[in-house]
């Protein structure tokens, strides 16, 4: 084996310099320099996150990895939000109940994070399954971080079964796909399905989409999420609700698109108007019911994935470049919410929308950053929400069907429904009143730094042309 090949993946080998980095830091520091460890990882993943653009990526080990524009362009968007995870959880990984694990948690971090990579590169399903594991399983590890909590336990548990057994029907499919085809390679498998309509296909691309669904949350295989986002840490579950979500995304339309794309109208188009559907309704009237903030978020992120969904249907450049536009704006927008919930919860403990009541009077700055989160989540215009669901209702009726006009209605439906929502906790923090209101405190400034740098995102994403950089880098997948 040619190992220079190694030097075509200059983003993956960057990554795993931090990860080094942060592990000797970690390792050979002494005990009064590790107060610093948080500062230093985002540190240097933030210069890691400046460099990235500017490293040129191409194909290695015979076509398994793919390097191009349109990859880097993901990676870059997956490494923002990382950043903005690593600043909100400075204070939190300085508290006294994880500072002994503190390194372990950036490690596992930086790990799934370089499985994504993977999985957003492969274009052979067996580096895809290798991606797959490295991202998910470590993840179990950091939703069990708070061993103070008996629901940190249980939603790991849940998280690691149901990956498992995810991971199990994946495999099964591929399988089924390894028998018609007599490869793992994207293209050869394009080329092999070529009008192929049997039942083994069916049911191959059935389970292939199940087990990626998993990551996903889409419905039905969302089961896990709300519990799992309740009991980890907010940190983990900020991250949960972005990052592995984005590369989860990206990794769908690619497989779907370039090893399934030959048999889109004949076999999986249905498959997905059935999952959007049931996603997006299914996710918006359990959101309603939620009295916790981050079980309520996990649902908001449920209905969200059935947009993001959207781009991968309309299998296209188009498509693709909203995909990554929407999922760019949603890690702003979630991880300004994400970031209210931590700074008050690492003040006060408080996660239930209706400790927020009156949260205005006391908490002005929050609010309305919390606000902004809401509004933008919901497609409010002018925030970058609105862009990004206009982006990806587009793409989708590039197609000009029938059907596809029906299911952009209906997630048009479901947008007014996730607005009653939404306004349900601007409504509490601006309007309600309680005698018992979170008394005023001054929050730590890198949560301050990162809720200003998701504000700032939430305001210009939506002026600044984003949109037509990303259409430009995902041309070389259409």
């Amino acid at each position: 084996m040619d190992y220079s090949q190694f030097l075509n993946m200059p983003q993956e080998l960057g990554l795993l310099l931090v990860f080094l980095l942060v592990f000797l830091y970690d390792l050979f520091l002494p005990k009064k320099a590790q107060s610093g460890l948080a500062a230093f990882t985002a540190v240097v993943f933030a210069i890691f996150t400046i460099a990235a653009p500017f490293m040129t990526a191409a194909p290695a080990f015979s076509g398994m990895f793919e390097g191009n524009t349109a990859t880097s362009a993901v990676k870059c968007v997956l490494n923002i939000g990382m950043l903005i995870v690593l600043v909100q959880s400075v204070k939190w990984a300085n508290s006294e109940f994880i500072t002994v694990r503190r390194g372990e948690f950036y490690s596992l971090l930086l790990v799934t994070l370089l499985g994504m990579y993977f999985m957003v590169s492969a274009r052979h399903f067996l580096l895809f399954i290798i991606g797959l594991e490295m991202a998910s399983l470590p993840i179990a590890a950091l939703v069990a971080f708070d061993k103070r909590r008996y629901e940190s336990h249980e939603a790991a548990a849940k998280y690691l079964f149901t990956a498992i057994f995810s991971s199990a029907v994946l495999l099964m499919g591929l399988s089924f796909v390894y028998a018609l085809s007599g490869s793992l390679y994207f293209d050869d498998i394009a080329y092999c399905v070529i009008g192929d309509t049997s039942a083994l296909l069916i049911v191959a691309l059935a389970f292939v989409i199940a087990g990626i669904g998993f990551k996903l949350s889409l419905v039905p295989f969302h089961l896990w999420t709300a519990d799992v986002y309740q009991g980890a840490p907010t940190s983990v579950t900020s991250y949960l609700s972005v990052i592995s979500k984005g590369a989860a995304a990206f990794s769908f339309l690619v497989v779907l698109s370039q090893a399934f794309g030959a048999v889109y109208s004949q076999v999986w188009e249905w498959m997905l108007y059935a999952l959007i559907i049931l996603t997006i309704t299914i996710g918006n009237l359990f959101a309603i019911r939620q009295t916790n903030l981050k079980r309520f978020l996990a649902f908001s992120s449920i209905s969200q994935a059935g947009y993001i969904v959207l781009g991968v249907i309309a299998c296209s450049a188009l498509g693709m470049t909203s995909l990554m536009f929407y999922v760019l704006v949603y890690i702003f927008s979630n991880l300004a919410a994400f970031g209210v919930i931590q700074a008050i919860e690492n003040n006060c403990g408080k996660v239930n929308i209706d400790d927020y009541n009156g949260l205005y009077k006391t908490n002005p700055m929050l609010s309305v950053a919390m606000m902004l989160a809401m509004f933008s989540l919901a497609g409010i215009p002018p925030f970058a929400g609105f862009f990004s669901k206009f982006f990806i209702f587009t793409s989708a009726l590039q197609a000009g069907t029938v059907s596809m006009y029906v299911l952009v209605l209906i997630a048009l439906i479901n947008t007014i429904v996730s607005l009653y929502y939404y306004l349900l906790v601007v409504k509490a923090m601006f309007i309600h009143q309680d005698d018992c209101v979170i008394a005023p405190f001054k929050s730590a400034l890198s949560e301050r730094i990162a809720l200003l740098v998701c504000v700032i995102g939430i305001i210009l994403i939506g002026i600044v042309p984003f949109f037509y950089t990303f259409l430009e880098a995902a041309s070389v997948l259409a």
